[in-house]
């Protein structure tokens, strides 16, 4: 049995990145060798284990092979047989496609220190188009390491341009398509992420509602040079589209997105021009926006609004002053609910009181900036 360190880490490592993480590949071994050297078991689909000191997983060398459409349409084969050289063919890109020995041996049978050093993103065999996620996975790459130059092989976007065709993207699983989106919302620079799938064909099936050209994505790059959080990242990419509720609400239904991203997103889309425009509100209209952002209860949510607003406002050549609208919420929140309690208000009448005081105190607050 020999274990082998596969995949990203060897790739950062040569990149001069930080590793992340670190995987490794068992050639040689069953399912009750590394069980009885004390690894977890885990996964379903495919024997993979987990360390039981480092918890870094450890997968048996596998071949794979296609019976249907989709991420889940295939059978392996994890015996002691299978080689090294064929579980790396069957893996996505050829940077991908490396491993290590503990001795620091490189062992790159498809090629792939030569693909790193000219930054090219190249599928490692035919077998790439048997899964859809691919797609995705060369997007969020591309996203991660376009600063440093890469792009993909003209003959690996053919191939990803007649998987889509072919239909194989219809196939992918909600779960998959939100995962490598999120993770590429979180990349240096995301809007690579929607290009790839644009120039392949994916982007108009599995997002509809986004376009490369849209108000959206151009925010999306401006807001990636204020904050690395993908959920304000997701709000501005949404944040002009047509029937944005309706829109927003459909999106995150179809592949189950988190409600921080949908509240985000929904509250950015129906708010955020009226923020922009804040300081021409009145101190009633004012106290009606913070209401609606829910400013009393959700400050950490009213700050992120607060970001997107901004990246929103520079795309668009709008002066906004974030720190104006962040004072007025200060001033609302500045009135003392128990003080009102104490003075004999409570429900119906207490939330009418609570109104009235908070934006009196709006109103002189704006009267004393004139």
């Amino acid at each position: 049995m020999k274990i082998y360190l596969v995949g990203g880490a060897i790739r950062d490592q040569m990149l001069g990145l930080p590793v992340k993480e670190r995987d490794w590949v068992v050639v040689g071994g069953t399912i009750e060798d590394m069980l009885k050297l004390g690894y977890k078991q885990v996964g379903k689909e495919f024997p993979v284990f987990l360390h039981p000191k480092t918890g870094e997983e450890y997968a048996l060398a596998r071949m794979e092979r296609k019976t249907k459409p989709g991420y889940q349409g295939f059978v392996f084969d994890t015996s002691p047989q299978v080689t090294l050289t064929e579980d790396l063919l069957r893996r996505d890109l050829t940077i991908n496609a490396m491993a290590q020995t503990a001795e620091g041996e490189l062992i790159d049978p498809y090629h792939g220190k030569q693909d790193l050093e000219r930054k090219i993103l190249r599928h490692v065999s035919p077998a790439f188009a048997e899964d859809p996620v691919r797609i995705l996975r060369v997007g969020r790459l591309l996203a991660r390491y376009a600063h440093l130059n890469f792009h993909i092989a003209p003959e690996t976007m053919t191939l990803m341009q007649h998987m889509v065709t072919s239909g194989e993207v219809n196939a992918l699983v909600a779960e998959r398509v939100w995962k490598e989106l999120e993770r590429a919302l979180g990349e240096k620079n995301p809007e690579k992420f929607f290009e790839v799938l644009a120039e392949c064909g994916a982007l108009t099936i599995l997002f509809p509602d986004l376009a490369i050209d849209s108000i959206g994505m151009k925010t999306l790059v401006v807001v990636t040079q204020m904050t690395h959080h993908p959920v304000i990242r997701f709000a501005v990419l949404f944040h002009a589209v047509p029937d944005a509720k309706k829109s927003i609400l459909s999106f995150t239904k179809t592949y189950r997105i988190p409600n921080d991203y949908k509240e985000l997103a929904s509250l950015t889309a129906l708010n955020y021009e009226k923020a922009l425009h804040a300081q021409t509100l009145s101190a009633d209209e004012l106290l009606k926006l913070l209401s609606s952002l829910d400013i009393f209860r959700r400050e950490t949510r009213f700050k992120q609004f607060l970001i997107a607003c901004q990246a929103i406002a520079q795309t668009h050549a709008i002066p906004f002053d974030s720190t104006w609208l962040m004072t007025s919420a200060q001033i609302a929140k500045s009135v003392d609910v128990q003080t009102l309690i104490a003075q004999g208000f409570y429900d119906l009448q207490l939330a009418t009181k609570l109104k009235e005081e908070r934006s009196k105190k709006i109103a002189e607050w704006l009267n004393d900036l004139l």
